[in-house]
């Protein structure tokens, strides 16, 4: 307890060293799987060239998170130039990393759009640009917003591998706290982690509610609807 008392400001530079890496990932993820997605979605249920593909993608998207991280972190400097110590590499990483979680949560999340909502759309003048803001993108939100939240404690959690290359992130604190034997400064780097995931997936579970108020709209009757009594009557 010592420890962490009398370190606090290198917790807190750590802590902003993880979240400017975590957050770009998370992020950027988010953004680049949403087409990919789409595409995947979109050609599912063609024929030939178009399904394979919409296989191919998904299961490319995939084979990115059997890629060990800290391998993936030692050769990406020499595919993009990098130094080995540059926090870039993390974030690329992490962004392979969450796209391979993220393309196939995408393309589940579109497919869950009802056919007959899309049609009703169509038939209703929507183009197929405005049909996918405004109809399919709000009605897969429930899904994307699952996805993402499990992306964001991956990583959240995979920052601290950066530590093994001497890249700045509350995994320092892991690596430092043991080779010199310091338990507080291992705790503290644990502790912190999971307060980030936590509060990270506590502001995207925010997020989901600004963004589909509806979801809370349509649930609210169901919880307040009576309990049936052991003679099968509502009470």
């Amino acid at each position: 307890m010592n420890w962490v008392l009398n370190n606090l400001p290198l917790i807190g530079e750590r802590t902003l060293d993880h979240l400017g890496i975590a957050v770009p990932a998370i992020i950027l993820s988010f953004v680049l799987s949403v087409p990919i997605g789409w595409v995947a979605n979109r050609y599912s249920a063609s024929n030939g060239a178009l399904l394979w593909l919409s296989g191919s993608l998904l299961a490319l998207s995939g084979l990115l998170y059997a890629i060990p991280s800290l391998p993936l972190f030692l050769a990406l400097p020499a595919v993009i130039g990098t130094g080995l110590r540059d926090p870039i590499n993390v974030v690329i990483g992490l962004t392979l990393y969450g796209i391979a979680l993220m393309v196939r949560a995408t393309a589940d999340a579109l497919a869950s759009v009802d056919p007959h909502v899309e049609q009703a759309a169509t038939a209703m003048g929507f183009s197929g640009w405005s049909r996918f803001w405004k109809v399919e993108l709000p009605l897969a939100g429930p899904v994307l917003l699952a996805g993402i939240r499990v992306v964001s404690v991956s990583t959240v959690s995979l920052t601290t591998v950066g530590a093994v290359l001497g890249i700045k992130s509350l995994g320092l604190l892991f690596t430092d706290g043991l080779q010199r034997n310091i338990p507080g400064e291992i705790y503290a780097g644990i502790v912190m982690t999971i307060l980030i995931a936590i509060v990270l997936d506590a502001l995207l579970v925010l997020c989901g509610r600004l963004l589909m108020p509806w979801r809370h709209a349509a649930a609210a009757p169901k919880a307040q609807a009576p309990a049936p009594t052991k003679l099968g009557v509502n009470a």
